[in-house]
């Protein structure tokens, strides 16, 4: 059987693992930019997934590309500088 000090610090630990569960960021309490930014990318892998094509590429796709090819600056670069650095479209 527990102590009234086990029983105290379980409670403890369960009101704060229930706080955090709750503060947890899902998709849902994104921001709606965030969101559609997030689908967009997605639907551009699964289309290319469904296609086998090689185009679109995502900006975390070419910013691999780039750090593969250790580009400087890529870091900065928007998605269409990032494809005109490594000559993609």
């Amino acid at each position: 059987m527990a102590t009234a000090k086990q029983t105290r610090a379980a409670k403890k630990n369960v009101a704060k693992a229930q706080k955090a569960a709750k503060a947890t960021k899902s998709i849902s309490k994104m921001p709606a930019t965030k969101r559609t930014a997030l689908g967009k990318q997605g639907a551009a892998v699964a289309q290319r997934k469904r296609t086998g094509a090689s185009q679109p590429k995502t900006k975390a796709e070419l910013y691999e590309m780039a750090k593969k090819r250790d580009i400087a600056g890529r870091s900065t670069m928007s998605r269409a500088q990032l494809a005109k650095a490594l000559g993609v479209k």
